[in-house]
């Protein structure tokens, strides 16, 4: 068998039309199912389908409703998911922006690092998954070493 690449991600929420609006109108991303503002109906799944505007896929986003009841990400050392990662440019200054457009929004910023290769973001959607908002900084060589093992120095924007 051989990957071929990543084709989507399937996340919990507690509640679906807030973190509908948050990957929709924070993050940009186009919404499938069901079409903005048409709540699924009480017998229905509650969930919400994306994509990236890129349209590379037919979905690589799915929210799935939990309720308000569902437990929490347990504090400390833990095992599953740590983040994703969202390409969002190829420069600083489109981090500047993001950095500016999630400050309006009331985002929780969790960080900046700058990884050699890429600088990030990293952010907490409104149920606490950590996102990574990325840009790959031009001219790094991917062949080598350097660019994925080069020790994680804090970013400043």
């Amino acid at each position: 068998m051989e990957v071929k690449e990543l084709g989507h991600v399937v996340l919990y929420v507690r509640d679906i039309e807030r973190s509908a609006r948050f990957y929709r109108d924070v993050l940009g991303w186009r919404q499938i199912l069901p079409a903005p503002g048409n709540a699924p109906g009480p017998r229905e799944r509650r969930a919400a389908v994306f994509n990236a505007p890129s349209g590379r896929t037919h979905h690589e986003l799915l929210l799935i409703e939990v309720g308000a009841d569902a437990a929490g990400h347990p504090e400390g050392k833990r095992i599953g998911l740590y983040h994703f990662g969202l390409k969002i440019g190829t420069s600083d200054d489109e981090l500047r922006a993001a950095l500016a457009e999630l400050a309006k929004s009331g985002t929780t910023i969790l960080g900046a690092s700058d990884h050699y290769a890429t600088h990030s973001l990293y952010i907490a959607d409104p149920d606490g998954n950590e996102i990574e908002l990325y840009v790959d900084v031009p001219g790094i060589d991917w062949e080598t070493p350097e660019a994925i093992g080069t020790p994680t120095k804090p970013l400043y924007l």
